[in-house]
C-alpha cells in the first residue's frame, strides 16, 4: 500500500478521500497551497519577463532577437520534460521531486539575476525552465491523490486561479519591480525575488508535502529513458523552431519535419513497451479508454495557442507602439487578472453540475472580450482615455479566460487513475506549452504583418487578435464536440441501464 513519511501512515485511499467513504488526509489544503505557490512562481516567469525585454536589452547592451531567447529559452525547456517530470514523480514520489526541481529553480533564479552576459542569462534560463518542467506535473498530480468528488473540481479551480493569475500578474509584477529598482538594473530582481521565496517553499515542502513514493507491487517504479528521449525529441522538433521565429530566424524551420516522425516513433515504442511487459513513459491506451482525456488535450492546447500571445502583443503594443512605461503596461493589464481569480473559483465549484458546457460558455465571453478589445483599444490609442477603453474588455476576457482552464483540467482528469496523475497532467500541461508556444510566436507574426512598413500599431493590434479569436474558435468547437460526445456517451449508458 502507499507510504506516506510525514509523521503517520497515510494510504492513497485516505489521501484522495474517494466515493469509498475513506478519511481523506487532513493536511490536503496544507499541501495544496504550498503546491500552489511553488507553481504560481514557476508559471509567474513565463509572462513577468515580457515586459523586462527593454531593461535587459539596456542592462546587457543586446540585440531584441538575442534577448527574446530568455523569454523562448524558458517555455521550450519548460515544455521539454513536463511528461517525463510527471512519470518521475509518479514512480519516486511527489516531494522529492519537488525539492530536485525547486532546488535547480533557485539556483537557477540566482544564475540569471546575477549573469554577467546575456549567454549565461540564456542558459540559466534554459535551466530554470527544466526545473518548472519538472514542479509542475506533481500539482495535478498531488490534486489527483489527495482530492476526491466535488473538493477535487475545487481544487481544481485554485490550480486554474494560480494558471489564469500568473499569466495575467506577471505584466504587473514586472513593471512594479523594475520601476522600484531601476530601468537598467531593474530586471535582475525579477529573477532574484525567486531565492528567498523559493528557500522559504523548500522547508514547507520537506514538512508538509507527503512522500508519496509506493511499494513494490503497488506500481511500477521502472522508467522509460527511450520514451523520455523520442518525446522530447518530437516537442523540441516543434517548439525550437517556433521559438526561433519570435526572434526572426527561419533557418530552424526545417525540423518541422522531425515532428511527426518522432512522434510516431514515440507512439510505437510506447505500444511496445506496453505489449512486451515495460513501464511506458506514457499510456497510450489513456487516450483511447480514458473518456475526455484526448479531447481535453486538444482543448487546453488550442485554447493557451490562442490567449496566451494576446499578453505578448499587448506589451509589444502599448510599450514600442504607443511608448507606454513597463509599470503603466502592467497595471493596464491588470483587469484580466481580477477577471481571472473572480471566475476561477467559481468555476472551479461548478464545473461538476455543468460540465463541458461551462468552457464552451466561457469561450463565448472570452472572445465577445477580445473583439470589444480590438474595437476599443483601435480606436482610443490616441486619447488620454484609453486605459478606460481597456478595463472592460480585459476584464471580460479575463472572466471568461478564468473559467476555461480549471474545469477543463477537472474534466479532461477526472477518470484518470491517480497512480498515472502526473504524467497524464503532464501531457495536458505540454500541450498548453506547446500551444502557448506557438500562440506567441504566431500572434507576434501577425501583429507585425498587421503593422505595416508604416507601422501602425493599431493595425498590428486587429490582425494579432482576428487571429487569436481564429484560434480560440478552433478551441471552441473542440469543447462544444467533446460535450456532445459526453451527452451521447451519458444517454447511451442510461439507456443500458
Amino acid at each position: 500500500m502507499g507510504r506516506v513519511t510525514r509523521g503517520d501512515d497515510v494510504t492513497p485511499e485516505r489521501r484522495s478521500g474517494d466515493a469509498t467513504g475513506a478519511e481523506p488526509d487532513p493536511a490536503r489544503w496544507r499541501v495544496l497551497a504550498v503546491t500552489l505557490a511553488v507553481g504560481f512562481m514557476s508559471l509567474l516567469d513565463v509572462t513577468i519577463v515580457n515586459v523586462a525585454i527593454p531593461s535587459m536589452r539596456l542592462g546587457l547592451d543586446t540585440s531584441a532577437a538575442t534577448i527574446q531567447w530568455v523569454v523562448s529559452g524558458y517555455a521550450l525547456s519548460f515544455g521539454l520534460v513536463l511528461v517525463t517530470g510527471g512519470r518521475l514523480g509518479d514512480a519516486w514520489g511527489r516531494r522529492r521531486l519537488m525539492l530536485v526541481g525547486l532546488t535547480g529553480f533557485v539556483l537557477a533564479s540566482a544564475a540569471c539575476g546575477l549573469a554577467p552576459s546575456v549567454e549565461v542569462l540564456v542558459a540559466a534560463r534554459l535551466v530554470q525552465g527544466l526545473s518548472a518542467g519538472l514542479l509542475a506535473p506533481q500539482n495535478t498530480g498531488l490534486i489527483q491523490e489527495l482530492f476526491g468528488g466535488a473538493e477535487r473540481g475545487r481544487a481544481f479551480g485554485l490550480f486554474g486561479l494560480v494558471v489564469s493569475v500568473a499569466s495575467a500578474i506577471g505584466p504587473v509584477l514586472g513593471g512594479v519591480i523594475i520601476a522600484l529598482a531601476g530601468e537598467e538594473g531593474g530586471w535582475r530582481w525579477i529573477f532574484l525575488v525567486n531565492v528567498p521565496i523559493g528557500m522559504v517553499l523548500l522547508v514547507a515542502i520537506a514538512r508538509l508535502v507527503p512522500d508519496t513514493r509506493v511499494e513494490v507491487g503497488e506500481s511500477d517504479t521502472r522508467l522509460d529513458p527511450g520514451g523520455a528521449v523520442l518525446l522530447g525529441l518530437a516537442v523540441l522538433c516543434l517548439l525550437l523552431p517556433v521559438v526561433a521565429l519570435e526572434s526572426g530566424a527561419t533557418g530552424l524551420l526545417w525540423l518541422l519535419v522531425g515532428v511527426p516522425v518522432a512522434g510516431w516513433a514515440f507512439v510505437a515504442w510506447e505500444r511496445r513497451l506496453t505489449r512486451t511487459g515495460g513501464a511506458p513513459l506514457l499510456d497510450i491506451a489513456l487516450l483511447r479508454q480514458t473518456p475526455g482525456y484526448g479531447n481535453g488535450i486538444v482543448v487546453g492546447a488550442l485554447y493557451f495557442t490562442g490567449f496566451t500571445g494576446v499578453f505578448l502583443v499587448l506589451s509589444v503594443y502599448l510599450q514600442d507602439g504607443l511608448g507606454y512605461s513597463t509599470l503603466a503596461t502592467g497595471l493596464l493589464l491588470t483587469p484580466f487578472a481580477v477577471g481571472s481569480a473572480v471566475s476561477s473559483m467559481w468555476a472551479g465549484r461548478a464545473v461538476t453540475r455543468m460540465g463541458r458546457s461551462l468552457v464552451v460558455r466561457a469561450l463565448g465571453v472570452m472572445m465577445t472580450g477580445l473583439v470589444l478589445l480590438a474595437v476599443l483599444a483601435a480606436w482610443a490609442q490616441d486619447r488620454s482615455w484609453l486605459w478606460l477603453a481597456l478595463v472592460l474588455p480585459l476584464l471580460l476576457a479575463g472572466l471568461g479566460g478564468g473559467a476555461v482552464v480549471s474545469p477543463n483540467f477537472t474534466l479532461t482528469l477526472a477518470d484518470v487513475p491517480p497512480r498515472m496523475g502526473g504524467a497524464a497532467g503532464g501531457a495536458l500541461q505540454t500541450g498548453q506549452r506547446v500551444g502557448a508556444a506557438i500562440g506567441a510566436a504566431t500572434l507576434i507574426t501577425a501583429y507585425q504583418l498587421g503593422s505595416g512598413d508604416g507601422g501602425d500599431p493599431g493595425a498590428g493590434l486587429r490582425a494579432a487578435i482576428g487571429t487569436a479569436l481564429a484560434l480560440l474558435l478552433l478551441a471552441l468547437a473542440a469543447a462544444v464536440w467533446d460535450g456532445r460526445r459526453r451527452a451521447a456517451a451519458a444517454g447511451a449508458a442510461t439507456d443500458r441501464g
